[in-house]
């Protein structure tokens, strides 16, 4: 259901092109990693990761498990919370692991939260945190990095900013490009897994700024 919610809306927002350079169909329980820079940009990496046909279970903050509606659907079609900042956290990476293990493709945004820049322009993936190493090293699984651009001219900001982006986006109808790169096997040690992630997802990011014209104006 979030998918294809998730298509719609991106749809109505603004004009989403994707490309991929990996060979179809992914291999079962693959991780998804992709950058993190503005509260629209999950539904258009969903929206675009479902024209590869992939739905994947995401791992986002807990809070939204509280939203009336989103939370309940969220907890139906198992996606994970991530209680960040609390002994609960680990909890999520195990969670994710059972769902690799069973075949489903897992999103994760190896970053950990949204940068605080208030310009709309794009910006290249901040440091990620050690969790999505963790993951790979705990499973084995391949990492397919993920990179995109132009969510920021759909939310951005401050909130009155964010609100006044949502409203006239149908109208705006910015450009907005999701990337897919090639699955890669992340190094065993948590230091070596962290960089190489955040290299795969950078070289992504860079295609998919590029085609949305984000590039040169890149923050």
């Amino acid at each position: 259901m979030l998918s294809r919610a998730a298509a719609a809306v991106v749809s109505v927002c603004g004009r989403l092109t994707v490309t991929c350079d990996a060979d179809l169909p992914f291999p079962a329980g693959c991780i998804f990693a992709a950058n993190h820079d503005s509260l629209a940009d999950p539904p258009l990496v969903v929206a675009a990761l479902r024209t590869l046909e992939v739905e994947p279970v995401v791992m986002a903050t807990a809070g939204l498990w509280r939203t009336p509606v989103l939370g309940r659907a969220l907890e139906q079609e198992g996606h994970i919370p991530v209680h960040r900042g609390t002994a609960r956290a680990a909890q999520a990476l195990d969670a994710a692991a059972e769902a690799l293990a069973s075949g489903r493709h897992v999103l994760i945004y190896g970053e950990g939260g949204l940068p605080r820049r208030t310009d709309a322009a794009a910006g290249a993936p901040g440091p990620f945190r050690t969790g999505l190493a963790r993951l790979a090293q705990l499973t084995a699984a391949p990492v397919v990095p993920v990179g995109h651009a132009g969510a920021r001219r759909l939310s951005s900001g401050s909130a009155a900013k964010q609100l006044a982006g949502a409203v006239t986006a149908p109208l705006r109808r910015p450009r907005l490009h999701v990337h897919v790169g090639t699955p890669v096997y992340l190094p065993a040690d948590v230091a070596g897994g962290t960089a190489a992630a955040h290299r795969a997802v950078s070289l992504a990011w860079e295609e998919a700024a590029r085609a949305a014209g984000e590039l040169g104006r890149a923050a």
